[in-house]
């Protein structure tokens, strides 16, 4: 039997927040067990070797990456992180700013030989901002704003995508019922879209949240909108049926 493996994947979910002394006091985010638990069960089942890990801390997450770099890739290295955020960042279990750009660092190949010529993906469920796309829902992503933000296109290692669940300086929408963006994410895993070129997939991922989402609740109505941020060199197809 081959020891090859399709991928790794870490899923970051954070759902409560016990902030320290100092810091603002953030809501639950309600949801976020089901977004997880799917992606994990749809992930695995693909192939993939899956890491989740809830409600952790600033130096937790670096330590979780720092030793996923060092272990055997596949194809493609693929981050989920779920948590309240501003731009360039989520916040983790005590409110304490994670900046993505040092999560690339980490996975930078010039930092970790074995993400040499490994495809980085990462799915981002949090807010960019607190602009409201002509709306607003009951509950948000968004937190209190930082002054760290930052070019990400500068700091990308080199084949990278970045999907964010909003555009820049936007809120993203979580419910009970889980994250529209990480939910319809899963749809298109389980359906025939998986066999797509990823940009194709990302492309499809974007028209439906953007087009069949509307918040509801007190300001039913209002819209997301994902994008994302590239410099992927080659074409890729990390989810095909095999």
């Amino acid at each position: 039997m081959s020891n090859v493996i399709r991928g790794r994947v870490v899923i970051i979910a954070i759902t409560e927040f016990h902030s320290k002394p100092g810091n603002a006091v953030m809501d639950p985010r309600k949801g976020v067990k089901r977004d997880a638990n799917r992606l994990f069960k749809v992930l695995t089942r693909m192939g993939f070797k899956v890491s989740l890990h809830m409600d952790v801390s600033a130096e937790e997450i670096k330590e979780i990456y720092q030793n996923e770099s060092k272990m055997p890739q596949g194809e493609c290295f693929i981050s989920i992180l779920s948590s309240h955020g501003q731009e360039g960042l989520i916040y983790d279990f005590y409110g304490e700013p994670v900046f993505l750009k040092d999560l690339c660092s980490i996975l930078d190949p010039r930092n970790s030989s074995n993400m040499e010529g490994v495809a980085k993906l990462f799915f981002v469920q949090a807010c960019r901002g607190e602009e409201l796309d002509k709306g607003v829902f009951i509950e948000t992503d968004s937190a209190p704003g930082a002054s760290d933000a930052f070019s990400l296109i500068l700091h990308l290692p080199r084949d990278t995508i970045i999907m964010f669940a909003s555009s820049e300086g936007y809120v993203a929408f979580q419910n009970p019922a889980g994250a529209v963006f990480l939910q319809t994410l899963c749809d298109l895993l389980e359906g025939q879209e998986r066999n797509l070129e990823l940009n194709k997939i990302l492309t499809r991922l974007n028209n439906r949240v953007a087009n069949d989402f509307h918040s509801q609740g007190a300001y039913e109505g209002y819209k997301e909108m994902p994008c994302y941020t590239t410099n992927l060199t080659k074409e890729l197809y990390p989810f095909r049926q095999f």
